[in-house]
Formats: C-alpha cells, structure tokens, sequence
C-alpha cells in the first residue's frame, strides 16, 4: 500500500547515487537496472516497502567508488517491476517524499544505506496546486528553449498537461545539469520550482543567442 505520510515511512532506505538525474515527488523515473549491487537493493526494496532513494553524489561515481552523497535526495515507490531474460530489472519509481541524509550505513550487499529525516518534506504528500504556475510566462519561453536546444515537444501533451505534471516533467528530462537539477529537487515548492526552470532556460536561450545561434 503507497504511504500517505511521513509516519508510515521508514528511517532507513537504500540509495541509489545517480549525477543527474531527478526523481520529485508524483514523478515517474524508468530506470534499467543490471549491477549486482543494484539488483540486491531491488530485491530488498520488493521485500520490503519497496522504497529506493534516488539522490546525487557530489562527484561521478567513475572519480570515487562511494563519492559523498548530496544532502537531500527523493524516495520513489516501485511501482513497475520486469526481470529480462538477461537478468536485468527494468523498474518505475513513482516518486513520494523528498528527505534528508542524516548519517549513512555502513554497505549491505554493496548497495548504499542512509538514515534519513523526512521532517521538512511532508508537504510533498499533497497534491500540488497547479494554478501556482505561470503557464502564460512558462509556455514562450519553453518554446524557445526547445528551439535554442533542438529540442523536440508534445505541444498537445504540453498544452492538456496539469502544471504540476508540466513542471515534474520538465525537471526531471529538461537535460540541466547536475547543479541545476539538485536546485530544482531542493525548491521549497512548486512555484518556486516553475520560478527556477522559467530561469533556467531564459538563461540557456540567452547563452545560445550570444554564441552567436541563431533561434529559427
């Protein structure tokens, strides 16, 4: 059963250290999983609250075997689960509640371990208002970021869309980086979530204008 508060959550959870890439809350994060250490933590996930904890190191794990992990990360719920022929797992988070680290475990089965505080977070259990995003400024300045990046959109998708679902979406696959995507994880809401990305690309669009591209 999905947890509806923080009081059903557990203080322990494995995480999964990935520069990146961005889970929030009622987001939806594919995700193929083949490392043995990976699939351990899977399968204690599916024993268990099926809980994984998706969170950003501070340096590519290619630099530092167990680099120091970001402060805040975001637990998904399993939701979708398939095993392949090649014994890889092919799961979806389905993101529930921001937390903090407060200290980590020592390694269970070579997969990561923090003790978490989800205190602060538990207004991510309600469903966000989405008439707190300005979709009148967001929209244009989308538009020209898909152009100033080669992006290609689902404009009907875009237009039909909540926007909560618009702004999750957009943090999540928008291709910001490591920085960036920490910031928008870390928002204290959705509007300031929206107030960041409508920054973000005005920003990008800008930096592409003055190299000198030119927006078609």
């Amino acid at each position: 059963m999905r947890p509806h508060g923080i009081g059903q959550l557990p203080e322990v959870v494995p995480v999964f250290p990935l520069t990146g890439v961005l889970l929030l809350p009622f987001g939806e994060l594919p995700l193929n999983i083949f490392e043995p250490r990976y699939l351990a933590m899977c399968d204690a996930a599916l024993g268990g609250p099926r809980l994984v904890g998706m969170v950003q190191p501070t340096e590519p794990e290619s630099a530092a075997r167990r680099p120091p992990l970001c402060r805040v990360g975001c637990a998904g719920r399993i939701t979708r689960f398939r095993e392949t022929l090649d014994n890889r797992y092919l799961i979806t988070l389905t993101g529930l509640c921001r937390f903090a680290i407060r200290d980590e475990l020592p390694l269970k089965d070579g997969y990561r371990r923090a003790r978490v505080d989800w205190s602060a977070y538990r207004g991510d259990f309600r469903t966000p208002d989405s008439a707190r995003v300005p979709r009148d400024r967001l929209l244009p300045v989308l538009r020209d970021y898909c152009r100033a990046t080669d992006l290609s959109a689902d404009w009907a998708s875009i237009e039909k869309a909540s926007g909560a679902q618009l702004i999750t979406t957009l943090a999540m696959l928008c291709p910001f980086g490591p920085r960036e995507k920490q910031a928008l994880l870390e928002s204290a809401d959705l509007a300031g979530r929206a107030e960041l990305i409508i920054s973000l690309m005005a920003m990008a669009v800008l930096e592409r204008d003055e190299s000198g591209s030119t927006l078609n």
